[in-house]
C-alpha cells in the first residue's frame, strides 16, 4: 500500500510540473508591430486606434513601434519582414500581427485586427514573424519539439520504472 501512495505521489507531482509548461502560451502576450511613418495621418490614426482597444485586448497583445521614414534600419526591417512574409510593402501603416499583416489602415480594419490579435494569442502555431527576421531565424518552430519530447520520454522512464518496482515488490 505504502509503495502505491509513493507511486501516485511522483505521477501527481510529474502532472503538476508539466502543467505550466503547456499553459505558459496563454499567459503570454504576443508581439503587435507597427511600422510607421513620422507624420503620417493614417499612421497617427492606426495608434489612437490601438490606444482605444489597450483596456479590452491589452491583455493579448504588446505594441510594437518601429518608426521607418527617419531611420533605415527600421526601413529595411520593414522590407525584410515583407520579403518573408513574400509581400511587397506600398507604404505605411504597415500592421505585422504573426504572419498576417495589414499595408495601410483605416477603421475599416479595425475588426480585422482584433480578430487577427485573439487569433494569434489564441493560436498554438503563432509565430513572431518579425522576431524571426530580427534573430535570423528561419523558423521559430523548428527547435520548439523538443521541449515537448524530453517531457513525454522522462514521464514514461519514471512511470515504466514505477510500475516495474511495483510489480517486483507485490
Amino acid at each position: 500500500m505504502k509503495k502505491i501512495k509513493y507511486f501516485a505521489l511522483v505521477i501527481l507531482t510529474m502532472v503538476i510540473m508539466v502543467l505550466p509548461i503547456n499553459n505558459a502560451k496563454a499567459e503570454e502576450k504576443i508581439n503587435v508591430y507597427l511600422f510607421w511613418g513620422d507624420g503620417c495621418p493614417h499612421c497617427e490614426e492606426a495608434i489612437k486606434f490601438f490606444n482605444s482597444i489597450e483596456d479590452e485586448y491589452g491583455k493579448y497583445y504588446k505594441l510594437v513601434k518601429y518608426e521607418v521614414w527617419n531611420d533605415q534600419d527600421n526601413s529595411k526591417l520593414m522590407d525584410e519582414v515583407a520579403s518573408k512574409l513574400k509581400e511587397q510593402v506600398s507604404g505605411v501603416p504597415y500592421i505585422v500581427i504573426g504572419n498576417k499583416t495589414f499595408n495601410g489602415y483605416a477603421e475599416s480594419y479595425d475588426d480585422q485586427i482584433k480578430e487577427a490579435i485573439k487569433n494569434a494569442y489564441e493560436s498554438d502555431s503563432y509565430k513572431d514573424v518579425v522576431k524571426q527576421v530580427k534573430d535570423g531565424k528561419k523558423d521559430e518552430k523548428e527547435s520548439s519539439p523538443v521541449i515537448p519530447i524530453i517531457i513525454v520520454a522522462s514521464i514514461s522512464i519514471v512511470v515504466i520504472g514505477g510500475l516495474v518496482v511495483l510489480t517486483k515488490k507485490m
